[in-house]
């Protein structure tokens, strides 16, 4: 953990009054005696002549008990003085009327008996002051917030609030000054003593207490119809220490959520909640919120030095509280913007961010513990796509971790992957345009709800894989965009700021506070949520100056060249943090180019002169692009296409792979997986499961989106999700449907069991071709070999029609093979043609093999054969 040090702010805030010049005087005389703490006083604003201060300070000097008895007299003389100013004193506040102040501090202040140490209101100057003061009194400073800090408050543009308001020792005792818009009276309680601060006028209040020291003190602010006690949260030092602002400074705080933000904590013994936010072109920033009407007048916030931070330690604030940040913009202009770290937030379409802290206790120690064990590209990893809300809709995170745990068990995936769920404003976006970076949607519950549906994935046995996007932002006026009043998060040049396709705004990858905030995010999913793996969103478009963009309308790298220095820098720091940081999670690129190095280390340089980026694993778009365009054709033209199933063994090892069929597949016109098929009702799901069935035997990962493992013939729509209905057993092609699952749920029970199908997935040698040519017969064969060897052998029949005693060369050093899948078998819906008996080799090579077996090769299918 990062140590965050509870430290006074490391440029330190100067009182107003040390920095303006003291009011002159007519005479101050110096002695070599003993001073008071009231000789020590600043001059007095009555003028006396030298004679007559020479003689008071003679006086003083020989006679300690006088001075002593005089200052008590004087001191009641006093209070009797003020009580009778009060009556006189004019509301400076126009709203305010006499009668509403009179029976607020009837009600606010009580008399109690003064002693020597009294708490003793400053009256307001003229003639009066000067008569309540004691003679041996002198003041220097005016209790009041000066006109040029009295402004720039009112206006929303302080960068030092806690240098003027709160309790500075000056010259003559302890100046309190509050800042309450809308206050009619606003009293300072210590021990047992109260006093009223006077009315400055404009929310400001104010007093000078001849005290020695800064005392423990809070305060009663009297509002029409009530009085609120509270703490000064100006009286608090910075929350945030040297170290903390050094390495965000530095774009290396690695755990930005812990200092960001709004936090609920206890700061010198007072609870509250803490806020921070990175604005440095703001020239102002205050927070507003529920627990001030949102109104943020009298909460501004102070800039702490040169890092661009703004804090604010906020008493009685506390968890369930709404809150935005308020700020000021280079011209002046204000805006209301929901917090960039904001950890929870209002459900949409409301916009607000929420103190909140978690409160969950995680059972998944043990998972944890395991699953750094071995890594991902050498170990079952098959992925289930899940859009949450719609998966089945209505349900919560808590209500989700009741169903979808077990029936993703029952399927035998290993994962489950989570389009995006970090918050968004727009449904419809899938969750791929986030304002909320840190803040698990509201739609589905709070951020431990989330919590709990991760805990129950992993209390399964199934990791969690979470969307992640970080390649551009929303425009939303509230959200990121010109955050501070300038272009913050985004690029300033607009052309590298605005994205050509999605009508958002790209990160400025170059900024380190950016990437800080950015790297920060990986790693709080990670860390905080227990996410086993990030699948990050469109790496293509973070890549290249040019993605989508016309000529002219992007400018060449430092080199001329079209990569993306700073996004190429980005990814491979937040790749090897991650895997530094977090022992077992994965990090998995969509990537659809042919970039260099996806998923090579960091320090190996390749053959572009980049090192890699840093990926465990990348998806292979052109494996799913060619693969279903096979696919899409009628059998009768496939041996014409032979090589868009083929062509994927070129470059199958060049990276770590994942073959997904993914959500993006089966919308916006292309159609559900099934309905891509071609010919009628039976050859369609024929067709998927012999896909299916190639899908998982082929080297690399597997991922399906939700609904296509039990062939719904529909789109999928985030409106309504799944057709489960199609699976209810009073529907008449229900079987139909629960067939193709049913294969599902086997092909992953093999698959885990079958080290050779996934051990060697990025191995060369755990791969061979047996009949990879066979074009006119639409097949393909080829074996996939475990560690030790042990084969499996696919054999993949795209053609309706039964072959009888097909021949497929085998290794001579297998005794016999035995069916362990057939995509054809009746209880899957296929026509039954499957082998219960071993098939023993012959002596006759084939397809350059020492040996050969004869098949019936069923039609439109996949069979699956390992040593009997």
């Amino acid at each position: 953990m990062t140590p965050r040090p509870e430290s006074s702010d490391p440029h330190p805030e100067q009182p107003a009054e040390q920095r303006r010049a003291e009011q002159p005087t007519t005479a101050r005389k110096k002695t070599t005696a003993k001073k008071t703490a009231v000789e020590k006083a600043a001059a007095k604003k009555t003028a006396t002549t030298s004679a007559a201060a020479k003689a008071a300070a003679t006086k003083k000097a020989a006679a300690p008990g006088k001075r002593a008895a005089a200052g008590e007299a004087a001191t009641k003389k006093a209070a009797v003085k003020k009580a009778a100013a009060k009556k006189t004193a004019k509301a400076p506040a126009a709203k305010k009327t006499a009668a509403k102040k009179a029976a607020a501090r009837k009600a606010a202040v009580r008399e109690t008996a003064v002693p020597d140490a009294v708490l003793r209101q400053a009256p307001p100057p003229g003639p009066a002051a000067a008569q309540s003061v004691p003679p041996e009194v002198e003041i220097a400073v005016s209790p009041a917030v000066d006109a040029a800090d009295r402004e720039r408050l009112l206006s929303g543009t302080h960068h030092a609030p806690h240098s003027v308001l709160g309790a500075h020792p000056v010259p003559g005792g302890v100046v309190f000054r509050v800042f309450k818009p809308y206050a009619l009276a606003v009293t300072v309680v210590s021990g047992g003593l109260t006093v009223e601060l006077h009315d400055d006028g404009d929310g400001f209040f104010s007093g000078l207490l001849p005290l020695r020291e800064v005392p423990a003190y809070h305060l009663l602010v009297t509002y029409e119809g009530t009085v609120q006690e509270t703490e000064d949260a100006y009286r608090f030092l910075p929350t945030l220490g040297e170290f903390d602002l050094h390495l965000i400074g530095e774009g290396r705080h690695e755990e930005l959520w812990t200092v960001l933000g709004a936090h609920p904590m206890t700061h010198q013994g007072v609870t509250g909640t803490r806020f921070t936010v990175w604005a440095p072109n703001a020239r102002g920033v205050r927070v507003a919120g529920g627990f001030n009407f949102w109104d943020g007048t009298g909460f501004p916030m102070r800039s702490l030095g040169s890092s661009g931070v703004w804090e604010l330690f906020v008493p009685g604030v506390g968890e369930g509280e709404l809150y935005k940040f308020e700020t000021t913009r280079p011209d002046g202009s204000r805006t209301l913007r929901a917090d960039p770290m904001a950890r929870r937030t209002e459900e949409p379409p409301a916009t607000s961010s929420i103190v909140t802290s978690s409160h969950y206790e995680w059972g998944d120690a043990q998972w944890l513990e395991r699953r750094a064990e071995v890594p991902a590209h050498q170990a079952p990893f098959s992925v289930y796509e899940v859009h949450l809300p719609s998966w089945r809709p209505g349900l919560s995170y808590r209500e989700l971790a009741e169903q979808l745990p077990a029936y993703v068990k029952d399927l035998g995936f290993t994962h489950v992957e989570l389009m995006p769920v970090a918050e968004h404003p727009f449904g419809p976006s899938w969750g791929y345009q986030v304002t909320g970076f840190y803040a698990p949607t509201a739609r589905l519950g709070t951020p431990d709800d989330f919590r709990y549906l991760v805990d129950a994935l992993h209390r399964a046995g199934i990791g969690v894989i979470m969307d992640w996007v970080p390649a551009h932002f929303p425009k939303d006026d509230w959200a990121l965009a010109e955050f501070d009043g300038r272009p913050l998060y985004e690029h300033a040049d607009p052309l590298r700021a605005a994205h050509p396709d999605w009508g958002t705004l790209e990160f400025d990858f170059g900024r380190r506070e950016v990437r800080n905030f950015l790297v920060a995010n990986a790693l709080y999913w990670c860390q905080e949520f227990h996410i086993d793996g990030l699948r990050v969103d469109a790496v293509a478009s973070m890549l290249y100056l040019d993605y989508s963009r016309e000529p002219g309308q992007w400018t060449p790298n430092e080199h001329g060249g079209r990569e993306n220095l700073d996004a190429v820098a980005f990814l491979q720091e937040m790749n090897a943090t991650v895997y530094r940081r977090c022992p077992g999670v994965v990090t998995i690129a969509e990537e659809s180019t042919a970039w260099d190095g996806v998923t090579r280390a960091t320090h190996h340089e390749g053959p572009s002169g980049f090192g890699g980026l840093g990926f465990g694993l990348k998806w292979n778009m052109g494996w799913m692009h060619d693969s279903l365009q096979y696919m899409s054709h009628d059998p009768i033209h496939r041996k014409y296409h032979h090589h868009e199933m083929t062509f994927s063994m070129v470059y199958a090892y060049s990276e770590n792979y994942v073959l997904p069929i993914s959500h993006d597949e089966v919308v916006h016109g292309k159609r559900s997986l099934v309905s891509k098929m071609p010919g009628d009702w039976w050859q369609q799901r024929a067709n998927l499961r012999a896909y299916l069935g190639f899908m998982w035997s082929h080297p690399g990962k597997q991922l399906l989106f939700m609904g296509q493992e039990f062939a719904q013939g529909a789109e999928w729509s985030e409106a309504r999700g799944p057709d489960w209905w199609l699976l209810d057993p009073d529907y008449g092609a229900q079987a139909d449907h629960r067939g193709v699952r049913d294969l599902v749920r086997d092909l992953n029970t093999v698959y885990r069991h079958t080290p050779a199908l996934w051990r060697r997935d990025t191995e060369p040698d755990g791969f061979r071709w047996v009949a990879g040519d066979a074009a006119e017969d639409d097949v393909l064969a080829f074996l996939r070999y475990d560690g030790d060897g042990s084969p499996l052998l696919a054999v993949c029949h795209f053609a309706p029609v039964v072959r009888h005693a097909y021949r497929i060369g085998v290794p001579d050093d297998v005794p016999a093979w035995h069916e362990v899948l057939n995509t054809d078998d009746g209880r899957y819906g296929g026509s039954g043609v499957t082998r219960p008996d071993p098939v023993k080799p012959e002596a006759q090579g084939w397809h350059g093999l020492p040996a050969s077996i004869r098949l019936t090769l069923p039609p439109l299918a996949t069979v699956w054969l390992r040593p009997a």
